[in-house]
């Protein structure tokens, strides 16, 4: 940059041309008056420009900088108003550089734009002159001022290492003041728009007070600068002795044959994009500061590589983005399972909330019901509705408790528990986590207790600084989704329990059960047997599913029942491999019994009212729901002694003698002579011996039982009873109440007997599952009897006579 004149400087800069001029549009550059500067110019209508004007280099032209340096084919928008006229110097073409050219230009006085008037063959624009004021150059206050900033900026060339020295001596070299202002606004390294705010100044005092501004700022900036950088010298002083020795230390081990190991270098790179906490930190350093200076030979080498290796591969920190879509998840839920109600409604509840809060510890569940119901596989559907990840935990014979917690590495073989095992293989830590068989797990062994040590995972309050012994760091557990399954609750130790929301997964019906074998079971064995390309397709109706169900199947899930279709299928591939062609596609249930042999199973009939003591009760089993007959008979003998047969548990044998003193206390309401108990025995059978049957909700059915007996008065036409008794003749609520009801419409019933109190569960159970059946609700026994029991006689009924005593 070149800026000195000889004369006055006014026959420079005072040029008064206004009107259409060609224009010059630079980037990241800002022309002064009376400024030579060099211009490499390279866009197509500039070249243009340039070329015209080397031809006629008194022709004067307008350039003015652009505000967006990106910008290929600028606008009047994308240009700034104000800037300078100039004069082409010289044109010096590049050798080796094609469509460049090296344009040195002269600033002359100051102008404004007020429009391009055309782009093409190069820009042309409507300029107006700026007065550029110089008046204030003769005062004595500029005087001051310049030598100011004269000083000033021969301070920040000092100081600045983006300044040159040849900045200084050629200001030592411009012998007119306005040169020196305009070059030192020229040659400062600062943005366009902070140099088109010193153009913009009226007179050049002003700029020279603005010019000072600036640099007493950008030298203040420097100094700051420099200060920091002497306070951190001697900081880096120490880390550059340190990086010596260290250098050292790596010399002399490679010397040694131990040099940094690969394995230690891939651990530390993991390590960078951890998101640990500053004790996990520390702990894992400290540990890769053992392994750099561990010989590879020793046997401590590999524990300390697995030991960092287990650490790096947790996902701390990672969580999958939960999808809180309502709609999608029980769509999902529904179209895994069928059924499961209350289950879903609790998921549903728990998506409810986390929706609602966005953060949320998540519960812990335990599902508990009989097997093959669908509480394992109802982990993958829940973890499909949240868009987790979906691990599984058998706990099953699980009988140390270091398999929960993991191992200390003091020990050989040394590893981690199941639970960070499965979060690392997860690859989140927020999976929806399935405990399987929890009930199973084997307490107080000589390994200590494994269920104690599910204590703190189970529980929401302390499950977020879950302490593995190998890791011997806390894990945060507390957004992982635990669904624990189980078959007895009884088994579950009370602290356990008591951490864990239960819930039951009842047994399935047999309306349910034909449902899920023609949704998910038929379509699945169908795939599995390679039927599934058969066209027509096999179809199961439903009463051959139902005959299946009934006398194939005797379970509350519906395993046994996979097991059956397929078994089916599988025959009906054998035939097709045989005869080339499927005889039946539409299975009936006259194919059934060719197709899976005789039926092992029955479901029991009701047999009438003909017999006096017969009585129909309701029992809920581990299957499903039952009808159970109550068969009561008299035997002449002295004492009125009670028989009880039928393989009966002690709650059900104590029903039987509550039953009987209960009748005994209430003889008189039954009109018989209360000497009949001394002269006649009682015989109280439950039909299949073989079964083991216990439970106090037969009371009322015994009762009515042996008042049918005694008086041999026929109990009402499809009548069905359940419900316990006390001594004071209180009927009291029973539990399996819908399975129950099911049993009884199988078996024609038409009237159910039950406790007043067990009225809010019939309610609970839809309404397609009720009809057909009448709900009679008693609180006492007395009503049962006055319900039950008609005025009519068996045929053939006995009469119970009463010895006469003798005279004494």
């Amino acid at each position: 940059m070149i800026a000195d004149y000889e004369g006055d400087i006014n026959n420079l800069l005072d040029i008064n041309i206004a009107g259409d001029i060609p224009i010059l549009a630079t980037r990241n550059l800002v022309l002064f008056p009376g400024i030579l500067m060099p211009v490499l110019v390279g866009r197509e209508p500039s070249v243009k420009l340039i070329k015209k004007l080397q031809k006629n280099p008194e022709t004067i032209f307008g350039i003015f900088s652009q505000e967006d340096e990106n910008v290929e084919n600028p606008t009047f928008k994308d240009l700034y108003n104000s800037g300078v006229y100039a004069k082409i110097v010289k044109v010096v073409e590049m050798p080796g550089v094609e469509k460049n050219v090296t344009a040195i230009i002269q600033g002359l006085g100051r102008c404004q734009l007020e429009d391009l008037v055309k782009t093409k063959p190069y820009y042309v624009g409507k300029v107006s002159p700026l007065a550029e004021n110089i008046t204030p150059a003769k005062d004595k206050d500029f005087k001051a001022i310049y030598e100011t900033v004269l000083n000033t900026a021969k301070k920040y060339i000092t100081l600045s290492d983006e300044m040159p020295d040849e900045s200084q001596f050629a200001l030592d070299n411009i012998h007119n003041d306005v040169l020196t202002i305009n070059y030192v606004c020229s040659n400062l390294p600062l943005d366009v728009e902070e140099k088109i705010k010193l153009l913009k100044a009226k007179n050049i005092q002003e700029r020279a007070l603005s010019l000072l501004k600036i640099l007493d700022r950008d030298i203040q900036l420097m100094k700051l600068k420099q200060d920091i950088f002497q306070k951190t010298r001697t900081d880096l002083d120490d880390q550059q002795k340190e990086y010596f020795l260290q250098q050292q230390i790596k010399n002399i081990k490679e010397e040694l044959g131990h040099g940094e190991s690969p394995e230690a270098h891939e651990l530390a790179e993991k390590a960078k994009n951890k998101k640990w906490n500053i004790d996990v930190s520390k702990t894992f350093y400290k540990e890769l500061e053992k392994l750099e200076t561990c010989n590879p030979q020793s046997p401590e080498y590999t524990v300390l590589v697995n030991y960092l290796q287990n650490m790096v591969n947790l996902p701390w920190g990672i969580y999958t983005k939960d999808d809180l879509n309502i709609n999608r998840a029980q769509k999902v839920l529904d179209h895994d399972h069928y059924g499961m109600e209350k289950v879903k409604e609790r998921i549903l509840e728990y998506i409810s909330v986390l929706q609602l809060r966005g953060d949320l510890k998540s519960p812990i569940i335990c599902l508990y019901g009989p097997p093959g119901v669908g509480k394992t596989s109802l982990g993958k559907s829940i973890a499909e509705s949240l868009h987790r990840k979906y691990v599984r935990v058998s706990l099953g014979g699980v009988h140390d408790e270091s398999e929960i917690r993991g191992h200390r590495r003091t020990y050989i073989g040394a590893m981690p528990g199941r639970i960070i095992k499965s979060i690392q293989k997860a690859g989140s830590s927020n999976p929806v986590f399935i405990l399987d068989e929890i009930d199973k797990v084997t307490q107080n062994t000589v390994n200590g207790d494994p269920s104690s040590a599910l204590l703190e995972v189970l529980d929401p309050e302390q499950n977020n600084a879950f302490h593995d012994n190998y890791l011997d760091v806390d894990y945060d557990l507390s957004k992982v989704l635990f669904i624990a399954t189980a078959n007895d609750l009884n088994t579950i130790p009370r602290p356990l329990l008591d951490r864990m929301e239960i819930i039951e997964v009842s047994g399935y019906i047999t309306e349910e059960k034909i449902e899920i074998a023609k949704r998910h079971l038929l379509p699945k064995e169908l795939e599995n047997t390679g039927l599934d390309s058969i066209r027509p397709k096999i179809k199961f109706n439903k009463v051959a599913l139902e005959r299946i169900i009934e006398q194939y199947t005797r379970e509350s899930g519906v395993r046994q029942l996979e097991k059956q279709i397929n078994k089916a299928l599988r025959k009906i591939a054998y035939e097709k491999a045989v005869k080339g062609y499927i005889v039946e596609n539409n299975i009936t249930p006259n194919e059934i019994e060719s197709l899976l042999g005789k039926a092992p199973f029955y479901r029991d009939i009701y047999q009438g009212n003909d017999y006096a003591g017969v009585v129909t009760g309701l029992a809920w089993t581990s299957v499903g729901g039952e009808i159970l007959f109550i068969e009561t008979s008299l035997n002449q003998g002295k004492g009125g002694k009670l028989t009880l047969t039928g393989n009966l548990g002690d709650v059900m044998k104590e029903s039987a003698m509550i039953a009987l003193q209960y009748v005994k206390a209430h003889i008189d309401n039954l009109n018989v002579d209360y000497r009949i108990f001394d002269n006649w025995n009682i015989h109280i059978h439950v039909p299949e011996g073989a079964t083991p049957k216990d439970g106090p909700s037969a009371g009322i059915t015994i009762a009515t039982s042996i008042a049918s007996a005694i008086t041999q008065r026929k109990v009402r036409k499809n009548t069905a009873m359940t419900g316990e008794i006390t001594l004071r003749g209180k009927v009291l609520p029973v539990g399996g109440i819908k399975e129950k009801i099911l049993a009884a419409k199988r078996a024609g019933i038409t009237d159910i007997v039950m406790c007043k109190e067990n009225q809010k569960d019939i309610e609970e159970i839809p309404e397609k599952y009720r009809i057909g059946v009448e709900f009679h609700y008693v609180e006492n026994v007395q009503q049962v009897w006055d319900f039950a029991l008609t005025e009519e006689k068996v045929e053939n009924a006995v009469e119970f006579t009463i010895p006469e005593e003798k005279d004494k």
